[in-house]
């Protein structure tokens, strides 16, 4: 319960990382602002998250008994991320903990060709990010308690999607542009907001045990590059990573334990990327 009477506000928490971030964070004491789209964007090839999954997210954060607001939202447009946090904020007394973790990955099937799948990349992972953290940022100030920010990035920070000549396409470029990116306005923030006590890092995971990644677009985008699929496996023996390994370094990162840690982007990747 090391997060009694505190906020944390979570983007693309319907399913998979975010959903594991939001129940664990209630479970240590949190109550919750749940964001996510529930919408399909036409450069992503796989199912993305819908209605139902967020009511689920709701579910389950209600189970611990802590209180959620969920709403749906696009993290590319700033005046509804900022009308989500300011109404959160309200319902629930403030925010503490910022968790910029929605993502997609548009690099299997056609779409993945299209340079749509770039733009949508980026907007939704470089730009989404800053759009997210500016958003709550005047409730994350209001209170003048501190807090932490962590963003999702990817081992994709530092060893791109695209490793041969025919795994290069827009999609794949966009999310290695994109996750090297917002290691720049972590950084950003880490400056700017130390003063004030706000701590910001990214975590970077490998591939996750997630619909992200477990679909049929991209197992069938693997299957015609198997180089692919070899540089997403990790240098130590062990089975895919669980989101929820994710939300342990997340808890660290915003808790007691990581009261020292800004500026860092930790790996949470096996080793994949010193492979």
């Amino acid at each position: 319960m090391q997060f009694e009477g505190k906020v944390a506000f979570i983007t693309g928490a319907a399913r998979g990382q975010g959903r594991a971030h939001a129940v664990r964070f209630a479970e240590e004491g949190a109550d919750i602002i749940a964001v996510d789209l529930c919408e399909q964007i036409d450069s992503v090839a796989y199912p993305m998250a819908t209605q139902e999954d967020l009511d689920e997210t709701v579910n389950l954060v209600e189970k611990t008994g802590r209180r959620i607001i969920a709403e749906r939202g696009d993290v590319r447009d700033l005046e509804r991320m900022q009308e989500i946090a300011a109404k959160g904020a309200q319902e629930l007394g403030r925010i503490d903990f910022v968790l910029a973790n929605a993502g997609i990955l548009p690099a299997a099937g056609e779409q993945g060709r299209e340079i749509s799948a770039f733009v949508d990349a980026v907007n939704v992972m470089l730009n989404g990010v800053y759009y997210t953290i500016t958003a709550a940022l005047p409730a994350l100030l209001a209170h003048g308690d501190g807090g932490a920010i962590v963003i999702t990035s990817s081992a994709a920070a530092f060893k791109p999607v695209t490793v041969d000549f025919g795994t290069m396409n827009h999609g794949a470029a966009g999310y290695t542009v994109a996750k090297h990116g917002v290691i720049g306005v972590m950084r950003h923030f880490a400056r700017a907001l130390a003063e004030k006590n706000i701590r910001v890092n990214s975590v970077h995971p490998g591939g996750v045990a997630t619909p992200m990644i477990y679909n049929e677009a991209l197992a069938e985008w693997s299957g015609e590059h198997p180089a692919f699929s070899v540089s997403q496996q990790p240098l130590l023996n062990v089975p895919p990573v669980e989101p929820e390994a994710i939300s342990d370094a997340m808890v660290y990162l915003c808790g007691e334990s990581g009261r020292y840690v800004t500026g860092v982007a930790l790996p949470v990747d096996g080793g994949q990327i010193i492979k």
